[in-house]
């Protein structure tokens, strides 16, 4: 079945998933053609984009999951014109963190007076900035800059460094905290008058950016933390309900924090396009390590492994003519959009191509991705070089 699907990818997909599929899973990426690859992302047109954005201080693009626009002044040309939008693409581009651009990045990110720099150009931004570190245990980002500055060094291969370390720990014990608890009502409270369930500002919650610095950082997983991690991410698909909401005060004011967790993970189905923190949450889940020990990864592998089943090739069975054109507009990473490594769908199996990399990635790393490299590399052997040639 994976044969299959690497074969199809092989022939048809773009730089970005060559690279990927050839340097993470088949392992086979000599010296001279990774440069050859990484020097054909670096023409991609999302990536040009990038470079555009860059600042002669090397931060890129205006802010951070922040306002377009303020009084008609449009900051963001594009939605990739975001700091975390940018710092998303070099992550899902795999551009190695020792690219300048990178390196200039991350050093702007911890730069404190670069930063109030950055979040200072519209009034708006003043206060998140202001309270930068109110949210940490709970990812308010409406009203915390650093939860996104933290996990942006995530996703740039900095996440171990001391600099996020305290962070990467603060997002285990979001999750692991959990455990006491029976439902969501054992940690909220209820406003009086507002018509909404509350937190702290000081309590753990997990929230979308706590998983995504944990799947991308390491020095965390030792095997009583994975092993936590698991009995936490099932719990929490216990004990959450479907219509849960939640807001977290800050001082006398309240917030949505970024992407809580305050409802059960959903296992991956070929007929359902949520394209919002679908499959990108069950990836990370998978990058942690934890195997098919949490009951959606588990039920996600299986579906996948049936969708492949036909030809190797994973779609989506859009209802509507409406959901296909609505998927296919979403073409940058924000924080509301599944990874996306192909940046035209018009070209041919595009979307295929997107797809069916996801689902190889992702059975690699529930069961276990050393072995599908092994397998995959001896079998493209004589592929990978035809192609080459």
């Amino acid at each position: 079945m994976l044969e299959k699907s690497i074969d199809f990818l092989l022939e048809n997909a773009g730089p970005v998933i060559q690279y990927r599929l050839r340097r993470e899973i088949l392992r086979d990426l000599a010296p001279g053609d990774e440069e050859n690859l990484l020097e054909q992302i670096y023409q991609t047109p999302n990536f040009k984009l990038v470079e555009s954005y860059v600042k002669p201080n090397g931060y890129i693009g205006s802010g951070a999951h922040s306002w377009g626009q303020w009084r008609g002044v449009i900051y963001h040309p594009t939605d990739l014109a975001d700091g975390e939008a940018c710092a998303r693409l070099l992550s899902n581009y795999a551009v190695p963190k020792t690219h300048p651009l990178i390196v200039n990045f991350i050093n702007a990110m911890r730069d404190e007076e670069t930063l109030r720099h950055e979040f200072s150009y519209i009034p708006p931004e003043l206060p998140r900035f202001e309270n930068r570190y109110a949210g940490l245990k709970n990812g308010s980002t409406s009203s915390d800059v650093m939860v996104l500055i933290y996990t942006m060094q995530a996703l740039l291969g900095y996440g171990d460094k001391d600099y996020v370390k305290p962070f990467r720990d603060i997002s285990l014990d979001a999750f692991c905290s959990l455990m006491p608890f029976n439902s969501l009502d054992d940690i909220t409270k209820r406003h009086r008058t507002k018509n909404i369930s509350y937190i702290e500002a000081d309590t753990y919650f997990p929230c979308s950016y706590h998983l995504t610095t944990l799947a991308h950082t390491q020095e965390w997983r030792t095997p009583e933390n994975v092993r936590a991690l698991a009995n936490a991410l099932n719990h929490l698909n216990t004990i959450m309900s479907g219509g849960n909401r939640l807001a977290v005060k800050v001082g006398n004011k309240y917030y949505v924090p970024g992407w809580a967790f305050a409802r059960p993970f959903t296992p991956y189905t070929f007929d359902d396009q949520n394209t919002a923190m679908y499959r990108r949450p069950l990836t990370e889940i998978a990058m942690l390590g934890i195997g098919n020990r949490v009951g959606v990864i588990r039920e996600s592998a299986a579906n996948v492994e049936e969708a492949l089943s036909y030809d190797g090739i994973l779609r989506l069975n859009f209802d509507s003519a409406y959901k296909k054109r609505v998927y296919h507009s979403i073409c940058y990473p924000t924080a509301y959009a599944d990874t996306r490594l192909e940046p035209d769908y018009k070209r041919k199996y595009a979307m295929e191509c997107d797809l069916t990399f996801w689902a190889v990635q992702f059975l690699g790393l529930v069961n276990g991705d050393g072995a599908l490299a092994a397998t995959a590399r001896d079998h493209k052997t004589y592929k990978i070089s035809s192609i080459n040639a």
